[in-house]
This record gives C-alpha cells, structure tokens and sequence, in this order.
C-alpha cells in the first residue's frame, strides 16, 4: 500500500479550525474508507502520551523562549516517531492540529526568536519532512480577540495581546508566501458554511 498523507491545520487562536477539525476527518474518512485506509486525528503539541504532558507544561507554565521552542521541538519528535510516521507507512493519513508552522508563527512571529534558531530545529528533528497539505485558517486579529474572549478560560497563548497575534498571524502568512504549493488559505472570518464549502473543494482535491 501507498504511504498516506499528511494534513495540518493551522491558524491564530480564535480562527475556529478547531470547529471544522471533526468535520473534514469525517469527509475525508468517507473518502478514504473504501481503499481501506483511515484517517489518524492528532494535534501538537500532544498526540502521544510524552506529548500531551508537554502540552500540559507549555500552555499554562512560565518559561525561557529558548526552552519553550526546544520543548516543542522535543514533543514533534517523539509525535513524528510513535504516531505520524508509523501511520503514513501504514497507508494511513494523518490529520493534525497544528505543527511546525505554529512554531514558526507562535515562538518566532509572536515571540520573536531568531528564526535561523527554529530552521535549525527543523532540519534536526523533521530532515526534509513537511505537511503534504496546510489548511491555513487566517482571521483578522481583532475577530480572532472577540471570538477567544467568549471562549472558555485561555491558556498563556490565548492570553496574549493582540500586536502579538498580529506578528503571530503575519508569520502564518509569510510561511505560505514562502511555500503556496503547500499551503490552502481558508478567510475564517466567512460562515461555517462557506468555509465548508472551500473544505470540500480541498478534500476533492485531495
């Protein structure tokens, strides 16, 4: 059997990609079940056992920069390892919320870490390894601000200013400048419909 794919979503907080997660592995499972292969849903950072207590340290602790994207980089290895990789052999595709591009945008745009530092991570953990696909859900920050406000209460990325999720946001964007035949770019701020329609055009794409 073929390997599968890899599938990232991506987006500041309170673009609402997590509102179309369950939606597009639904469609897409639909897809894929008559080959026989199936749909691996995941996020970052998380997806293993060592992941998902990193996630739990990183959202809600205090840390020096440097330690914070070296835990990220620390919690991709081991998601690459023991989920994503065994999953893409299998035939297997994998959708994940959230990966490298978030670092890139979260630890460089919006913290400001160098990001020939991050480039070098990259290569060490991932070598060449990239989504096949990015589904970036971009917003403007001030709506991205009034939706997360009515969310639940926010971890310390949530908390964040709003000038930090426009450096966050426009690294988003210069990351898919840089790679447009990975990236899909989804206007976030349209209705669930709408941007479930655009969703469709990308699983029959696909």
């Amino acid at each position: 059997m073929a390997r599968g794919k890899f599938i990232t979503f991506e987006g500041i907080d309170g673009a609402g990609k997590t509102t179309h997660l369950d939606w597009f592995r639904a469609r897409l499972g639909d897809k894929l079940a008559p080959g026989g292969r199936a749909v691996v849903m995941t996020r970052e950072p998380g997806g293993t056992p060592l992941g998902e207590t990193l996630r739990g340290i990183l959202l809600n602790q205090s840390m020096d920069l440097e330690t914070e994207a070296l835990l990220m980089f620390a919690a991709r290895r081991e998601h690459l390892a023991q989920v994503i990789e065994p999953a893409l052999k299998r035939g297997d595709w994998v959708l994940s919320d959230r990966f490298t591009d978030a670092t890139f945008a979260y630890q460089g745009g919006g913290r400001g870490l160098p990001r020939d530092k991050l480039e070098a991570l990259e290569r060490w953990v991932q070598g060449g390894f990239q989504p096949h696909l990015t589904v970036l859900f971009d917003i403007p920050t001030d709506t991205a601000s009034e939706r997360r406000s009515s969310a639940r209460a926010p971890d310390k990325f949530e908390s964040e200013s709003e000038a930090f999720f426009k450096r966050t946001r426009a690294e988003y964007l210069r990351r898919a400048e840089e790679a447009p035949e990975q990236f899909f770019i989804v206007d976030s701020s349209q209705t669930i419909d709408e941007i479930r329609r655009r969703l469709e055009d990308v699983v029959a794409s696909l």
